[in-house]
């Protein structure tokens, strides 16, 4: 029987939704229905963005042949081939150099920023990007990874299980969605999402006095 979650149904918080979450790696083969699939994408890109250009490019993988092709240049992990869905977060190196007006744009039309706030951003925005070097792989790639902790936290809030995954090769996953040629696209982490074929067991956490300081290294936190 296919499981469908009624969107009318209250969500989980964010704090259930972050205790509860595990990395799952059996999958239904339960489709997501496209309302349920368009409220994920619009939660995921809510995520922020240095200066908000949103240089995540996110690709839903969903066709059968696409699904078995992105597992081949996964190591064959069977999640990919199981989930209805594999979000492949991709980061944008040069999408600071593109045109940002639509950006700009919207944020005047909302209230967000000002004239000057926006003409503040255009001339930034290219001297930050060029001033990076080459660490603007290692900035598109961390804000593609922020998206994906949104649809992670969304996907377990509204029924639904993901996996984390690290595991591919990225010259391989470039082929698969199209951008082989491409220099200025980035693999960041591909993310099944689907049903749970398997129960949510926690692993654990080390005590907070492991690894979380205060101040500097070697000053525990204790709680």
């Amino acid at each position: 029987m296919v499981q469908e979650l009624d969107l009318k149904t209250k969500p989980l918080d964010v704090p259930s939704a972050i205790y509860q979450r595990r990395s799952i790696k059996t999958f239904k083969p339960d489709p997501i229905s496209p309302e349920l699939l368009k409220q994920l994408v619009e939660l995921t890109v809510a995520a922020p963005s240095s200066f908000n250009i949103q240089d995540w490019r996110i690709i839903l993988v969903q066709d059968e042949a696409q699904r078995a092709a992105l597992a081949a240049a996964s190591w064959n992990q069977k999640q990919v081939v199981e989930a209805p869905v594999t979000f492949v977060f991709a980061a944008d190196v040069a999408a600071g150099e593109q045109d940002l007006t639509p950006i700009f744009h919207k944020a005047l039309e909302t209230g967000a920023w000002n004239e000057k706030t926006v003409e503040y951003f255009k001339n930034s925005i290219p001297q930050f990007q060029t001033g990076l070097g080459d660490k603007r792989r290692e900035y598109a790639i961390k804000d593609a990874i922020i998206a994906a902790t949104h649809l992670v936290l969304a996907a377990e809030s509204l029924g639904l299980s993901t996996c984390f995954m690290n595991g591919w090769i990225e010259e391989k996953v470039k082929e698969v969605i199209g951008v082989a040629e491409n220099p200025d696209i980035a693999i960041a982490v591909l993310v099944p999402v689907g049903y749970a074929a398997e129960p949510r067991r926690d692993p654990g956490r080390l005590p907070l006095s492991y690894n979380v300081f205060v101040d500097r290294v070697g000053n525990p936190y204790n709680g």
